[in-house]
């Protein structure tokens, strides 16, 4: 097979996977080597700089997204965009998650202070986290890690690309506001 050759099938192959596909799998495919699937898929990423398309490296492997520049006008073809951030609980357990995986939810709720299982239930049923094992110990409680959900979601290649723990600030601690008494009225309004 010509480079060429090897280059249409790659960018085929990418195209039509509901996921992303890695080098391993592409080079299983065409029988040629990861290395060399490495710069085939360069060659073809290239073709696609500056265009409404471009291919992304997410979750070990390659996937074609459309470019976030064209956001606005896919938004008027009427596709149902979901909006849906997370919560703030949300995002501070799935960090935690990424960070210290395998972890409990007893580990988490330690770190977070606060009970997590609203926040542990919705990032499994958007599939940022999974079950991966059980940790030795009373009750065997449920150890959590991230999936390949995760990693395409950010945009992260792998766990190596999250951002070094060093880089994060002690967050300050927010001092407990006064409970007011059940007659007290507050004016909440500007003067």
């Amino acid at each position: 097979m010509k480079v060429e050759e090897a280059e249409i099938v790659i960018e085929a192959l990418i195209f039509a996977a509901t996921r992303p596909i890695g080098p391993k799998q592409l080079g299983d495919i065409l029988d040629v080597e990861p290395e060399l699937v490495a710069r085939l898929v360069d060659r073809v990423r290239e073709r696609y700089d500056g265009r409404g398309i471009q291919l992304r490296s997410v979750a070990g492997g390659y996937q074609f997204v459309s470019s976030p520049e064209c956001g606005p006008w896919l938004e008027q073809l009427g596709r149902p965009m979901v909006h849906s951030p997370l919560t703030l609980a949300g995002v501070e357990t799935l960090a935690i998650v990424a960070y210290k995986q395998p972890i409990t939810k007893a580990e988490i709720e330690q770190i977070r202070g606060v009970r997590v299982d609203s926040a542990v239930n919705t990032l499994l049923e958007r599939d940022l986290i999974v079950e991966v094992g059980r940790k030795d110990g009373p009750g065997r409680p449920i150890l959590y890690g991230t999936t390949e959900q995760f990693l395409v979601h950010f945009g992260l290649r792998s766990l190596a690309d999250l951002p070094p723990q060093e880089n994060f600030a002690e967050a300050p601690v927010a001092e407990p506001e006064e409970v007011l008494e059940s007659d007290e009225v507050v004016d909440t309004l500007d003067t």
